[in-house]
């Protein structure tokens, strides 16, 4: 792999799906803007769509919780590894970091010893658990493009270059067919299922999620629940969770077109993460659940530093929707929930009005346009 000498070389590294996906918007924000850079790094198929050279698969190093990285070791040391030659063969003139910290924030520190500019695209939530990591950032970032509103002013306290560039799932946001998505609680009731994007997540929360379904199903005779499949995720796999329940629960399989369970859905039972926000912006009320292994739940709920796990809580600093994690996450607590919630239309109107201002508060579409900017600028003041 070679880059000619006036060619500018930018390696990109996101471990998760949704990095994946938001790091493709960025790579063909700073190409519209110079169609001359190269980029390369570790990516899925989003990145590689984009035009991105993939040095090694994100999915070989993707892992949930803190116990079950030791399963991963072996890739992820091998992923550093072939990071930290191509730095030393290739230098490139610019690496950005999306999320996925562990593995990222032991790149920023090769890169800083090599020299290269560091800007780090979605904040590792710091301010939630292991603030001390905070040090390395100072240490290693050149500046840290940040997607959530209270951010910045975390950075700024810190002495830490940083701009609020917006939430990347608004540059996608479009408003939702009214007709299909104003759905009453006198309807009757859709309830969409979002297990995950990761294997491991889905493996845990999705059994959970299939065993309330069956339970609401006794209790609403015409309920119906909408499965979201994500892009990377084979559906036969799924099938195989779901199988046991289609005699006795109405289930569709949706692959890849979540705005079609948002548009559909009265309720949504949602695995915590960035999936939850996106519910969110759209104003569909929601029950975030959640499932780890016992003993990285342990060990999070030794370092956590928040008061809620759900981003949408987090960002209203209130309890806006019911979080069931770890021995909460079972089905009759789940299916509880999701049943006092449709009995309660008023209930539901709030939740709809709470999401409003979190919505509100993500700042406006634009998040990758600012952060190419920002990658342009350190591409020009690190010659």
């Amino acid at each position: 792999m070679s880059v000619s000498s006036v060619q500018k070389c930018v390696m990109i590294i996101a471990g998760e799906t949704s990095g994946d996906a938001h790091g493709a918007h960025l790579v063909r924000a700073m190409k519209k803007k110079d169609p001359s850079l190269f980029f390369c790094g570790i990516g899925g198929d989003a990145l590689k769509a984009a035009g991105v050279k993939i040095l090694v698969d994100a999915k070989e190093l993707s892992v949930v919780g803190i116990t079950e990285v030791f399963a991963k070791i072996p890739k992820v040391l091998n992923g550093i590894s072939t990071i930290k030659k191509v730095l030393q063969s290739l230098h490139p003139d610019l690496i950005i970091l999306i999320d996925f910290p562990d593995f990222n924030l032991h790149i920023a520190s090769i890169a800083k010893k090599h020299k290269v500019p560091v800007l780090y695209y979605v904040s590792p939530q710091i301010w939630a658990w292991r603030s001390g990591r905070i040090r390395k950032i100072k240490q290693n970032v050149d500046h840290m493009a940040v997607i959530l509103p209270f951010e910045e002013d975390y950075y700024t306290r810190h002495n830490i270059p940083v701009t609020f560039v917006g939430h990347p799932i608004l540059d996608s946001y479009s408003p939702l067919d009214k007709k299909k998505s104003d759905h009453g609680a006198a309807l009757p009731p859709v309830i969409g299922l979002l297990p995950g994007s990761r294997t491991s997540e889905i493996a845990r929360n999705l059994p959970l999620m299939l065993a309330s379904a069956s339970i609401l199903q006794n209790r609403f005779k015409d309920i119906k629940f909408l499965l979201s499949i994500a892009p990377a995720i084979s559906r036969e796999w799924v099938e195989s969770f779901v199988n046991p329940y289609q005699n006795t629960c109405r289930i569709e399989l949706v692959p890849g077109n979540i705005l079609e369970i948002f548009e559909k859905s009265t309720l949504i039972i949602a695995a915590s993460g960035t999936v939850t926000l996106e519910t969110a912006i759209y104003g569909v009320p929601m029950v975030i659940m959640y499932k780890i292994s016992p003993a990285s739940y342990m060990l999070g709920r030794a370092l956590i530093e928040v008061d809620h796990i759900g981003l949408v809580n987090i960002i209203a600093n209130e309890r806006v929707v019911p979080e069931l994690i770890q021995g909460d996450a079972s089905p009759g607590k789940i299916a509880s929930t999701v049943s006092d919630l449709l009995n309660n239309p008023l209930e539901l109107l709030r939740i709809k009005e709470k999401l409003k201002l979190v919505k509100s508060r993500l700042g406006e579409a634009g998040a990758s346009e600012k952060t190419a900017d920002i990658g342009l600028s350190l591409l020009t003041s690190h010659p």
